[in-house]
């Protein structure tokens, strides 16, 4: 009997962003969906900016971003030297090579490429499980996505807010229900001027599951909640403004 093949040597090709932006990824485990082309619509950046994106997996994120906004220069720090390097292809695949740079390295340890106080922005996308919790997926691949292993959130928002500037923002989508946590950890770690932008999946005001926060490093202790994003109209299909966003390339603005 032959060797079983690796999925994570099958990769297969995809499209985000309408077909702008060309993806590699595993054919099995964690496959990217909306959550990271909607990170990257949120983040304020502008043309001459660094951006950090702290585990990057295939680079979804990373290279939506760099695709909107020209002249952005993102580097994505992942822990799965097989996820570096897919997205390193599709770095190459969409003549982002020159802009975005995946690094393999673990938040706990980073790479010392990896300076504190240097990026304009940051954005993650972290595991939703807390560890510990629920029942953790079979495939290692998935199970490091979506499970808290060594670093727990908290780490997370550290690490995160430890490679900003003053003044710069930090932006992540999590689960709804763990929203406080990530409000508090930080304001705990010197953030301010806090936005919870909520995704609704059919109706505001009911059965958010996904969360954007936006947060300032070093600004006022203030929250604001925004009126947030539906995403799917009654049809399932999704609105005009989801669409605008995750098929047209536009700004989230949060």
């Amino acid at each position: 009997m032959g060797k079983r093949a690796n999925p994570l040597a099958e990769p297969t090709q995809d499209t985000i962003l309408g077909g702008r932006v060309t993806i590699f990824q595993p054919k099995q485990g964690y496959r990217a969906a909306i959550d990271p082309v909607l990170l990257a619509a949120a983040v304020p950046v502008r043309a001459g900016e660094a951006v950090l994106d702290v585990g990057s997996g295939t680079g979804a994120a990373s290279l939506a971003l760099a695709a909107r906004v020209d002249g952005v220069c993102v580097s994505g720090l992942e822990a799965q030297e097989s996820l570096v390097a897919l997205a390193r292809t599709s770095a190459r695949e969409n003549g982002l090579e020159d802009r975005v740079a995946f690094i393999e390295g673990d938040l706990l340890t980073p790479p010392d490429t990896l300076l504190s106080g240097v990026f304009d922005h940051v954005m993650a996308n972290p595991p939703y499980v807390a560890a510990g919790r629920g029942n953790p997926p079979p495939d290692p691949a998935k199970r490091a996505a979506t499970v808290e292993g060594a670093a727990v959130l908290a780490d997370w928002l550290v690490f995160l807010l430890s490679r900003l500037k003053d003044g710069g923002t930090v932006t992540l989508i999590h689960r709804f229900d763990r929203l406080g946590e990530v409000a508090e950890g930080l304001i705990q770690n010197g953030a301010g001027s806090l936005v919870i932008f909520p995704l609704w999946p059919k109706q505001k005001g009911r059965d958010a599951k996904r969360v954007i926060v936006q947060a300032r490093k070093g600004g006022p202790k203030e929250t604001r909640t925004a009126d947030g994003l539906i995403l799917h109209d009654a049809d399932g299909d999704y609105t005009p403004a989801a669409e605008a966003i995750l098929r047209g390339g536009r700004e989230l603005m949060v």
